[in-house]
């Protein structure tokens, strides 16, 4: 008896130490394996990075998107069948441009969707992780590691591809723009075709102001904004139901900026909408600016300064964020 009794604590002293390792063993893959989902939170996943995305996106669905050619001048025969140069936009077909147009609208709204689509699974990936790492202990944290590092492995794959949905991307279609009157016989040339944006134009709240009979609008644009950029200004007058008057409005293009609208009535609020003026080359374009300004009842000391008295004022201050 007293051999056997021996036996079993040399059997039991020996499995101790071996338990001991595995438990170590356990919980350095555990620690191992719990930073590398803290680091891909706290990287990729970060909420304030998510959030800059998430604001790139909104800024991504006010702006205009535009058609663009490389290259934008080709070599065609005229009347006398000499060659010349041409801008593209000129000897293009209508019916081929309007069809290349659909395309690139249906490719934005598909690109805005998906970015949207993506970034609610990331945010919805993160919150997942996230309570997979705080409330999992390690036993079920181990046993569910196959799983949650598959999910490691998709949401990782969803953040490349916002990123790479977030820039302008190629328009593949299949339409000959160029027509074959112009072409004389000759090959179509090879027309690459992408989508580029423009930042939406947005109301200086503070430029922006209403005397008696006018109003001045000033708005903010992109840094390097052609002089020649022409823009679609439209002037609403804000009715109730207990007026009996009909409404009025009027839309009205303009190249400067600011620019003062005249021929207002006093005591009334208007509604401005500023968009950039329709181009050929434009193929999307679904938000605008809108502010309400009131105008004044009686003269002021102010409004009885010129209107090009007004435009000399100026602040230099940053382009606040859409």
């Amino acid at each position: 008896m007293a051999k056997v009794s021996h036996e079993n604590e040399t059997t039991s002293d020996s499995t101790a130490p071996r338990e001991e390792q595995d438990d170590n063993a356990s919980m350095e893959q555990y620690l191992r394996n719990k930073n590398l989902v803290l680091d891909f939170l706290r990287s990729d996943l970060n909420p304030h990075h998510l959030q800059y995305h998430w604001n790139k996106v909104h800024l991504l669905k006010k702006c205009y998107f535009y058609l663009k050619f490389e290259p934008r001048h080709v070599c065609v025969r005229d009347q006398n069948n000499m060659m010349i140069f041409a801008d593209i936009l000129q000897i293009a077909n209508p019916c081929q441009l309007q069809k290349i147009k659909k395309v690139g609208k249906k490719q934005t709204e598909i690109q805005l969707a998906l970015l949207t689509e993506l970034l609610e699974q990331l945010e919805r990936g993160r919150e997942e992780l996230s309570r997979y790492v705080q409330i999992c202990d390690v036993e079920t944290f181990l046993s569910q590691w196959d799983l949650n590092i598959k999910r490691v492995l998709k949401l990782s794959m969803f953040f490349n591809k916002l990123i790479s949905l977030e820039e302008p991307r190629k328009l593949h279609v299949k339409h000959s723009l160029v027509s074959q009157i112009h072409l004389g016989g000759a090959l179509h040339p090879p027309i690459n075709f992408s989508i580029y944006t423009k930042k939406p134009p947005i109301f200086d709240r503070i430029e922006s102001f209403a005397c008696q009979t006018w109003a001045q609008l000033k708005w903010f644009t992109e840094s390097q904004e052609s002089h020649l950029e022409r823009w679609q200004l439209e002037i609403k007058l804000v009715t109730d139901d207990s007026q009996t008057e009909p409404g009025y409005g009027r839309t009205q293009e303009v190249i400067s900026n600011p620019c003062v609208i005249n021929h207002l009535l006093p005591g009334r609020l208007y509604e401005f909408k500023v968009r950039r003026s329709d181009t050929h080359t434009l193929v999307y374009s679904q938000w605008h600016d809108c502010i309400v300004l009131k105008t004044k009842t009686h003269p002021t000391e102010d409004t009885k300064e010129a209107p090009n008295r007004s435009l000399m004022r100026r602040l230099s201050r940053p382009t606040p964020p859409v």
